[in-house]
């Protein structure tokens, strides 16, 4: 499959149907999933490797690597409405992926290779979570493919040397995040967010 019809697909995926604030709820543009999801492939990071994408939410992710040649694909995020509706698309597109409800902190998968976008902590329930999230991804994957907020980047860059981890690719990218609740002001708005490539301890 081509990069373009791995996104024209993803794009039939359905958005969170009641975004919850305090969860950061933002929907990842298809376009940019896929092109991740190339990257990723492309590093040897996807086909026959086990994928585990965090705070999946309704399965983007998942699906894009389960499409790509994942052998094993699975799917956590906290909020069960996300699962619920991830689960749905990957029935009844025939993809085997497993999604399940559960907290990051108590992920006891082992994997080749984490997806995630994680939250950005704009709301004060998710401060901190990308160190969370970042903390999980080191215990149970050699590779990691996560997105930042640009501006926090030189922070990330410092945590994952704490780690003793390594990152070897970085990509930018203009993430749009539109009207979904009631305190925001505008239609739209981008943010500036970088792809980060981490390469483990273990690996």
């Amino acid at each position: 499959m081509k990069k373009k019809e791995l996104e024209i697909f993803l794009q039939k995926i359905p958005d969170f149907e009641k975004p919850k604030p305090g969860l950061e709820q933002y929907f990842t543009p298809a376009g940019i999933v896929a092109d991740i999801i190339f990257i990723a492939y492309q590093m040897g990071d996807i086909e026959n490797k086990i994928v585990l994408d965090l705070g999946c939410g309704t399965g983007i992710f998942s699906i894009g690597a389960c499409i790509l040649g994942a052998k094993q694909v699975t799917g956590i995020d906290f909020d069960e409405d996300a699962i619920k509706t991830a689960k749905k698309f990957a029935d009844e597109n025939k993809l085997k992926i497993d999604f399940i409800v559960k907290d990051i902190k108590d992920v006891d998968i082992l994997c080749d290779t984490v997806i995630m976008n994680p939250p950005f902590g704009a709301q004060k329930s998710n401060i901190n979570a990308d160190r969370r999230f970042i903390e999980k991804a080191f215990e149970k994957a050699n590779v990691i493919y996560s997105l930042h907020l640009t501006k926090t980047i030189s922070f990330i860059k410092k945590m994952v040397s704490s780690l003793k981890g390594d990152i070897d690719f970085t990509k930018e990218y203009s993430f749009p995040i539109k009207h979904s609740q009631s305190f925001h002001a505008k239609k739209v708005v981008f943010f500036d967010i970088t792809l980060l490539r981490i390469l483990t301890k273990g690996n």
